[in-house]
């Protein structure tokens, strides 16, 4: 077929005037595939990222130029379109820290007292970058045994002494290798063997330069941060010092006005929660997710409701939802972003218990394409597994991805690591299995009156997988270079092209998906970065 193209034109020109011509039988291939509207409007089935394929176009930016910068809410914007998922082997203060270090933002989960996660949303809150999160402690009476007993459950060989044996008490010594590590009596008290001239920092006046300067200076592996009342409120080692500087680089950190890292945390529906909610936000949080497997409820509704009047500047993600119906009376509750997604974690069994749910693909592209007209972002939530997959959901509609499988088995998500079959791994469930609901999840699912509880996850383990500090800038341009290969510059031009109909998708057979992976090899190591 000649097609009648200046050539000589640059690309979007190009391109738009292909667009033109697209009503023509004999130009349709040659464009590519079909829009995402053409696609997900054609037959029953319905589609995950992985039957999907985005279409190339001409590259004219380096894949540096890709900015990835999105709005998490109306009121919030990150540098890194990332969110970790608020489950309880996912999600707590070292997460929340890590991500919003990253440029992301962490939600903390609500599977726990509410002391427990306001403490957590606390600890974050107060966290400066580089210093150890949450100092060990203990107490003057602790024995040398008892410092051995927690060495080997934490893997710290070092300990601060304080009044209580907690962080926010007075300051009374440190505790070294070489303070022990020749003592044979196990019962011999800390307080007979600690250091107690110990130089300190004073709270709000070191940063991660100025502390290794210091630690430099002093040949000290040890900086305690304390207060006015000369009370521990945090540590920088030399060794966290060293590791952060051998990581990529970060960029720019999520930053509330106030200077503070962003933080954000969940809770359910029931009258409870109100409470819990209020003292979330005097601890501090940023954004609140409503959560729940299936958010379209009269449950959520008055929850939101409530939360648009009792706490008016506080942003708000609800959810779960799959459809432009629960997109639509979600938004005019007063949502301020959506979660999308209903039994696509690798986790999850909704669908296969309850025989509800929809393909993530499918399920991203119509939420984001209805909400994108009240404009309010989505996050796509589920059935994420490497870059690519990242790219496909930014590229259908959303604004962000929360993930849940992807950062467990982190250095920062919850729990420790242990040894199976020579293998290091970390705990991960679901917070519909059956140990999470009997925690206290199972208002999440809406059965915390229900005598008979029906698990809608499963429970296990999953390799250890590193820093998220490491791998999170490798992801991200992955991530980039996959935009860079579609054409887009940013997730807002990705977004303006898909409903402009310029960003091409094509269904990929069982052969076709065969084809794209790793095959033909008779053995291979596969390593992302």
């Amino acid at each position: 077929c000649m097609l009648n193209i200046d050539t000589r034109a640059s690309p979007d020109v190009v391109y738009l005037q292909l667009a033109q011509m697209a009503a023509s039988d004999a130009i349709e291939p040659w464009m590519g595939g079909s829009t995402a509207l053409q696609l997900f409007s054609t037959g029953t089935q319905t589609r995950t990222y992985d039957d999907l394929i985005l279409g190339a176009r001409k590259i004219t930016f380096g894949a540096h130029e890709v900015d990835l910068s999105t709005q998490l809410t109306r009121g919030i914007r990150l540098r890194t379109p990332l969110v970790s998922s608020p489950m309880d082997t996912v999600t707590e203060a070292g997460m929340a820290v890590a991500m919003a270090e990253v440029g992301g933002i962490g939600i903390i989960h609500y599977n726990c007292s509410v002391e427990h996660q306001v403490e957590q949303v606390c600890i974050a809150k107060r966290h400066m970058p580089g210093r150890v999160l949450i100092p060990p402690t203990l107490p003057p009476t602790a024995t040398v045994k008892d410092l051995l007993a927690l060495k080997a459950s934490t893997g710290t060989s070092s300990v601060c002494i304080t009044e209580s044996g907690k962080v926010g008490a007075r300051l009374l010594g440190l505790v070294c290798v070489g303070d022990y590590g020749l003592v044979r009596d196990l019962s011999t008290p800390l307080s007979a063997i600690m250091t107690t001239d110990v130089q300190t920092a004073a709270e709000g006046t070191l940063d991660a330069t100025k502390a290794a300067e210091a630690l430099a200076a002093s040949r000290k592996g040890h900086l305690p941060i304390v207060n006015a009342a000369g009370e521990l409120t945090g540590l920088f080692t030399r060794a966290d010092l060293m590791r952060a500087a051998q990581l990529p680089p970060r960029g720019a950190p999520s930053l509330s006005s106030d200077g503070r890292l962003l933080v954000g945390a969940s809770v359910g529906t029931r009258d409870s929660d109100k409470e819990r909610l209020r003292q979330l936000v005097e601890a501090g949080i940023d954004v609140v997710v409503i959560d729940s497997s299936q958010g379209w409820s009269l449950f959520q509704l008055d929850m939101l409701r409530h939360i648009k009047r009792e706490h008016p500047g506080l942003q708000i993600i609800a959810g779960n939802v799959i459809n432009a119906f629960q997109v639509v009376e979600l938004i005019e509750a007063g949502a301020d972003a959506l979660r999308v997604g209903m039994g696509s974690g690798s986790i999850c069994t909704t669908q296969e218990v309850c025989a509800v749910g929809r393909g993530q693909a499918e399920a991203v592209f119509e939420c984001a394409r209805v909400a994108a007209k009240f404009g309010v972002p989505v996050l796509a939530d589920g059935g994420v597994q490497n870059g690519g997959h990242i790219t496909k959901a930014l590229a259908l509609g959303a604004s962000t991805v929360m993930c849940g499988s992807l950062f467990a088995g982190t250095e920062e998500a919850p729990g420790q690591y242990v040894s199976v079959d020579g293998v290091r791994v970390k705990r991960y469930r679901g917070m519909g299995s059956l140990d999470a609901m009997t925690q206290g999840s199972e208002q999440r699912y809406l059965s915390d009156t229900q005598s008979l509880k029906i698990a809608q996850g499963v429970s296990g383990t999953v390799r250890d997988k590193g820093s998220v500090r490491r791998n999170v800038p490798f992801l991200m341009q992955a991530v980039r270079q996959g935009f860079q290969d579609f054409g887009a510059r940013s997730v807002a031009a990705a977004h303006a092209a898909l409903a402009a109909g310029e960003l091409r998708l094509r269904d990929r057979t069982g052969a076709a998906l065969v084809e794209g992976g790793i095959h033909d090899m008779h053995s291979y190591t596969k390593q992302a970065w």
